[in-house]
């Protein structure tokens, strides 16, 4: 394999790659360790480096992301997969890299830095913006539109639709009762060891009131079908950005265990949607579905309408706090990147404009 066609397969593992950078990571981190000891690990052989790369790589993300990789181990192999970085791809890549002293790592961590900086944009636009002159879709369109940003639009929707729906729930002062009839109080009594820890009660408070909230799931997969947000008075919320096919509503609906579900999703998979869960006999599990432009409607009126002092403020805090948490600002990769030499090393830039001939690599 030619050093060109092995970086066509680097390329294309860094295209489809979501932001936080799990698999092109992995990939450098192979290269760094056989770049410092050759012997640790044999390129050509997936078996010595394909369960302790996910160790290496989750060091790597914990310190720069604060965060590791959730995804199936199955997912996480498709990194070796023909389509993407086979051993033979690695053994190619990791030849130069060794020859260049680290251009090929280099190469994908610049490439990281350069990602991290255009969140580092978005999260200035929403550090910056005043509620009255904020737009849903401003923030959506830059992940529309921005390719290095695309994959993780669904993050993005998560992240607005769960900053409008805590907002609301807070301001509307909702609470949940939880409450025993006073005929069980003996029932009480006798696990009261129980009722005390899990629900909250005691044979002298058989009941508790709660400020009702809204929990995001955290950190998903790209495989990920199950819950997005989750809340104590209810149901569940799933946010769809994609055509959800009858597979992909089977797996979401059992894979939730809640009574009622809401989905999220844009207007022109609002019907779709409805219609192949009513196929699948799944329509009574859902509680309803709530589209993209009622999301901007909402928006609107939260921001700029007759209650926006009590929801403008805190809609936007939680957009940030959102944002920061899924996309925490990488101040580390500056550090990270001059620890390892990166920042100073010149031979990334052949790297960068001439990969087809490998016998010109040369550390400089």
């Amino acid at each position: 394999m030619t050093v060109s066609k092995a970086k066509q397969h680097l390329d294309h593992v860094i295209s489809i790659s979501r932001v936080d950078w799990y698999k092109p990571i992995q990939v450098a981190e192979i290269f760094y360790k056989h770049r410092l000891d050759p012997q640790s690990l044999n390129p050509d052989n997936l078996e010595t480096y394909r369960t302790r790369s996910k160790k290496w790589r989750d060091e790597i993300t914990v310190r720069l992301l604060r965060k590791r990789c959730t995804s199936s181990a199955r997912f996480q192999d498709n990194l070796f997969e023909a389509n993407a970085t086979p051993p033979p791809v690695l053994k190619v890549l990791a030849e130069v890299n060794n020859k260049t002293g680290g251009a090929v790592e280099a190469y994908i961590y610049q490439g990281f830095m350069s990602r991290q900086g255009m969140l580092s944009e978005i999260a200035a636009f929403l550090v910056g913006v005043k509620p009255e002159n904020f737009r849903l879709l401003d923030l959506i369109s830059k992940f529309i539109h921005e390719p290095g940003l695309r994959r993780s639009i669904d993050k993005a929707y998560e992240i607005v639709v769960y900053a409008l729906f805590e907002s609301l729930v807070e301001a509307l002062n909702a609470e949940v009762r939880l409450s025993v009839s006073e005929k069980r109080t003996e029932l009480v009594k006798e696990f009261e060891g129980f009722t005390k820890r899990v629900l909250g009660i005691s044979a002298q408070q058989l009941s508790i009131a709660m400020p009702a909230k809204l929990y995001r799931a955290g950190v998903t997969n790209a495989a990920d079908r199950g819950l997005d947000m989750w809340c104590n008075f209810g149901p569940a919320v799933q946010v769809k950005h994609l055509t959800l096919t009858e597979d992909l509503a089977e797996d979401m609906v059992e894979q939730i265990a809640a009574d009622s579900i809401v989905i999220v999703c844009k207007d022109a998979e609002e019907e779709p949607t409805r219609r192949i869960l009513q196929q699948i006999g799944l329509w009574s599990r859902v509680r309803g579905i709530i589209t993209q432009s009622e999301l901007e409607e909402w928006y609107q009126k939260a921001l700029c309408g007759k209650h926006k002092d009590l929801l403008a403020d805190n809609l936007i805090k939680y957009l940030r706090m959102e944002f920061s948490n899924e996309f925490p600002a990488c101040s580390e990769i500056v550090q990270f990147m001059q620890e390892r030499g990166y920042d100073k090393l010149a031979s990334v830039e052949w790297w960068k404009d001439k990969p087809a001939d490998a016998k010109d690599a040369r550390s400089r």
